[in-house]
């Protein structure tokens, strides 16, 4: 009878999942938060709290989290990497600085604490990976000028996860100054072998995990992949973490064939990753915190689009550019849901985890819209100054070509 409820169970959660998916494709948005607000309906003080599949999808949520960071992996090889880090790093000190601190001292305006205040800095700092990349594609925007820039802080923001995860998992844990200090010292270590090694002898691990076989090749990575990660948590670095540097190490056809197999893994337990981190938050646990997170979001959405228009501008990117790379890089999501969801289950701030919620839901809204309007307003808000009389504002790109910068050239 428990496994019949159970099977009925997630059975009806796979099946609402891929429904939300399908509307959400519909209408060319993000079907995050569909699946948080789906977490909200079916968690505690929601509509129909699950019982005997609760269980079940926590180890799938675990796995999402996993299966997001190889992937993020997969997309960049070490010589990008260490290249990014050389001539990009600027770029990275002004988005951490512009973006980290609102949350930090938000946290702490709110008396939350240090802890805290480091968390909530991780949440607002952290662009989505994922909604930026399908934003992109879906402007046919992949090939324009802007589009490296934009990848590079993104690339930085995954590396800088290396170093903060296990700072964040330390500080929740309440280890000592020593133990935490040992927790990023071997962190640091462990990714700076794995960089060395993926560099140096990349092609030698992609060719033994290299396999014709579809069904070898997705048993034997989604295996290392797991052991890593269980060998990085179990050393207190993060389990996401050694996720991450699997993917780098794979390269070539290897982290073709792999992206190619693994992505409806990823997007399935991703999707249960969403839900399970929306079952853990009761819905009466919003309404308080949601001025907060509105202004939050306000915020760094322009701390934000701050960041992109400077990174551009020192590329030598034009003004247009400019504008739709901040637009672009507004959008939170799995990143932040992630480290949210590692102090909701250390319990150190009841709100923290309902105003990470309504925070991302905001933006992982607002985010598509700013990547399509922040170029053509601004250039309306230009030419209405410029003129010195009022103007309708501009119509939406109507088609990707639209959005493309007409002149190659660089222009100030």
């Amino acid at each position: 009878m428990h496994s019949a409820v159970f099977l009925i169970e997630f059975g009806a959660i796979i099946l609402g999942l891929g429904l939300l998916g399908r509307l959400a494709g519909r209408f060319h948005f993000s079907p995050i938060p569909l699946y948080l607000l789906a977490g909200l309906a079916f968690g505690t003080g929601g509509l129909l709290p699950l019982g005997a599949s609760e269980e079940f999808v926590a180890i799938g949520a675990e796995i999402g989290v996993i299966l997001l960071l190889l992937m993020l992996g997969l997309e960049y090889t070490a010589s990008d990497l260490v290249s990014n880090l050389k001539t990009q790093y600027p770029a990275g000190l002004v988005d951490f600085g512009l973006n980290a601190v609102p949350g930090a001292l938000a946290a702490l305006l709110m008396g939350w604490g240090p802890v805290a205040a480091v968390v909530l800095a991780g949440v607002t700092w952290i662009s989505s990976s994922g909604v930026i990349a399908k934003v992109m594609g879906d402007l046919g925007r992949v090939g324009n000028r802007e589009t490296p820039v934009i990848l590079s802080i993104l690339v930085l923001e995954d590396l800088a996860m290396a170093v903060y995860l296990p700072i964040v998992t330390a500080l929740l844990a309440g280890v000592s100054l020593a133990a935490g200090s040992a927790t990023l010292a071997i962190a640091l270590g462990v990714a700076g072998a794995v960089l060395f090694v993926a560099v140096r002898y990349g092609r030698l691990i992609s060719r033994f995990v290299s396999s014709d076989d579809p069904e070898k090749l997705l048993l034997v990575v989604l295996g290392l992949t797991l052991l890593v990660a269980g060998i990085a948590q179990q050393l207190q670095v993060s389990a996401a973490v050694g996720a991450f540097l699997v993917g780098i190490a794979l390269s070539g056809e290897v982290a073709e064939g792999t992206h190619t197999l693994l992505s409806p893994l990823r997007d399935l337990f991703a999707a249960v990753f969403f839900v399970f981190f929306g079952l853990h938050t009761d819905p009466a646990s919003i309404p308080p915190v949601l001025l907060p997170a509105l202004a939050l979001a306000a915020v760094t959405a322009g701390t934000k689009i701050a960041t992109g228009y400077w990174a551009a501008k020192r590329a030598g990117i034009g003004v247009k550019g400019r504008w739709r790379a901040g637009g672009t890089l507004v959008a939170r999501g799995e990143f932040s849901i992630v480290i949210a969801g590692l102090a909701v289950t250390a319990g150190i701030e009841p709100a923290l985890g309902p105003l990470a919620t309504a925070y991302v839901l905001i933006l992982v809204v607002a985010g598509p819209l700013t990547a399509r309007y922040t170029e053509p307003l601004a250039a309306w808000i230009g030419a209405r100054r410029a003129s010195g009389a009022p103007t309708a504002p501009p119509a939406a790109p109507a088609a990707p070509e639209a959005v493309q910068d007409p002149d190659p050239a660089v222009r100030p």
